[in-house]
């Protein structure tokens, strides 16, 4: 079965995180402080800090549709 991606991500959710999590100077290095502790860690200290909960596109940063192993790997590689 063919599975569709969002710009070679799982889907849109996961793809817009990923998007402000490497092109936000500020969320770049936040993240790379949760390296080791995964994406979870950081979505969660995120939902505290950020009064909107969300990217500025709207995407809840603890939204159910995205790809956590997907994040995790990628917040491991920055």
């Amino acid at each position: 079965m063919l599975t569709e991606t969002y710009n070679g991500w799982t889907n849109y959710e996961t793809w817009n995180v990923s998007l402000w999590i490497g092109n936000d100077e500020g969320l770049y290095h936040l993240a790379r402080q949760f390296r080791h502790l995964g994406y979870k860690a950081f979505a969660s200290m995120m939902m505290e800090l950020d009064d909107n909960n969300a990217t500025l596109d709207g995407v809840k940063w603890n939204d159910p549709k995205l790809d956590i192993e997907e994040l995790n790997e990628m917040i491991e590689e920055l």
